[in-house]
């Protein structure tokens, strides 16, 4: 909030005239798409979206920025397969390649400030001519871009703009915003703390030093955040993806959720079911199958944003939700009353926990006696958790929050000193991608570690 004495002697701002909110109002309503229906555009309309866009100011007015349109049906594949695998790149009608000179006005990235300025002018023209849009970082491969496009060495490319027309199902719902004031202040910096995310304690944090693939202040250790630092980053980087069925599909998990399923056993038709913090609902939505529509099922999640996205993935993906709940599990404590509950999952979140000794407690409070806790976890103690010390853990943290994978005898220890542990595995014998089935000994050395115990 200001704190700026009122001046009586200030000219009263006028309200904005209807028009110009009307205008402002369809702006807000622009969200980004990722299931176009691969129709065709004009190039003519094409061309006039970028002559929009270049509308936007540049810095020095030098304007060093080019604009690629790629709209032929066998290159936007060859787009999309550079990319690592964004459909919509081959679905959307063209794509705009965002390239700048190099050498001018590097100074606080002005040329990449002018850039976005004109993507976004282009975005909102495109938005006004009733197509939808989605603007992507994430375009792969540069050498073989550059390739594809022709583009020369003293020139770079920082993104691509993708437009189209959406699907008549493509998600209606744009990714939650940040409250105003949270992300303003006056006069000085202030932010809620909530939204301030720990990092390695520093004098400087130079911005050369920090790159998705190197961050050495990252902090990946979960027990220096809070719960509500941890739901914060969560609930919004969720929505990195579009809650599209079977498209974004967890490569965490691969085959090896199979496996940690195969812990389940037999749920009893009317069970009460609860999955803990699954983030995106790829496990929910492989859960809900497995489980069937007689059980009583519940999300339990940080966030109301992850929630919203579950939900959405759910119907997208043709759940039945008349028997499922989803909760806020605020601070880590379950909205649960004590031994209500047959069947706790818990889909490799201990290791995102700030206390994961302290929320097995809270598990056992919510199970009936007799009730069953499914818990996997990465495991330090593989050949992943040689890769994460050496490698993963040197770089920025994923969105899907910090953690810190779990030694398997440690967790298995915090297990039994709650519940009867029924069955044991260890998943997964290489660093990354095999569900190799571990047992015996061998199961505190997979790549996973997952656990099956009962509520004595």
């Amino acid at each position: 909030m200001t704190n700026l004495r009122q001046d009586a002697r200030a000219a009263k701002p006028q309200a904005p005239a209807a028009e110009v909110r009307n205008l402002l109002d369809k702006l807000a309503m622009r969200a980004s798409c990722r299931d176009f229906d691969s129709s065709m555009i004009a190039p003519e309309t094409l061309e006039d979206i970028v002559r929009d866009g270049v509308e936007a100011p540049s810095s020095c007015n030098q304007q060093n920025w080019h604009f690629i349109i790629v709209a032929d049906p066998v290159r936007k594949e060859r787009a999309r397969d550079i990319s690592g695998g964004n459909h919509h790149f081959a679905e959307c009608s063209a794509l705009i390649y965002l390239c700048f000179q190099k050498g001018w006005t590097h100074g606080n990235f002005s040329i990449v400030q002018s850039v976005a300025g004109a993507c976004y002018h282009m975005m909102l023209s495109a938005h006004l001519r009733g197509f939808q849009c989605i603007w992507n970082a994430g375009i792969g491969d540069q050498a073989a871009l550059r390739e594809m496009i022709g583009l020369p060495q003293t020139f770079d490319v920082i993104g691509a703009l993708a437009i189209g027309r959406a699907k008549s199902t493509a998600p209606k719902m744009k990714a939650p915003r940040r409250p105003v004031s949270e992300i303003f202040s006056w006069e000085r910096f202030e932010r809620p703390a909530a939204s301030l995310y720990p990092v390695k304690q520093a004098d400087t944090y130079p911005f050369w030093e920090i790159r998705n693939d190197s961050n050495p202040f990252a902090q990946w250790n979960p027990t220096e955040w809070s719960w509500d630092q941890i739901g914060d980053f969560r609930g919004y980087s969720v929505w990195a993806k579009s809650p599209l069925a079977g498209v974004y599909v967890s490569r965490r998990q691969g085959d090896a959720l199979e496996a940690e399923h195969g812990l389940l056993g037999e749920v009893k038709p009317g069970a009460r079911v609860v999955e803990i913090m699954p983030w995106g609902g790829t496990t929910t939505t492989v859960l809900l199958d497995r489980l069937g529509p007689d059980v009583r099922f519940s999300v339990a999640e940080l966030s109301p944003n992850n929630l919203s996205f579950i939900e959405e993935r759910l119907r997208r993906e043709g759940n039945n939700l008349a028997h499922v709940t989803f909760d806020l599990m605020p601070n880590g404590k379950l909205a649960y009353a004590d031994g209500s509950i047959d069947l706790v999952v818990l889909p490799q979140v201990l290791e995102h926990m700030p206390d994961p000794a302290a929320f097995l407690d809270e598990a056992a409070r919510v199970l009936a006696p007799g009730g069953t806790i499914i818990a996997s976890t990465r495991n330090i103690s593989s050949a992943y958790g040689a890769l994460w010390l050496e490698t993963e853990s040197k770089a920025q943290i994923p969105n899907q929050g910090p953690f810190t994978p779990l030694a398997a005898r440690d967790v298995a220890a915090w297990i039994a000193a709650r519940f009867e542990i029924v069955e044991e595995c260890g998943i997964g014998a290489e660093a990354t991608g095999d569900a190799t089935l571990l047992t015996g000994d061998a199961c505190h050395q997979g790549r996973l570690y997952a656990v099956r115990g009962r509520r004595v």
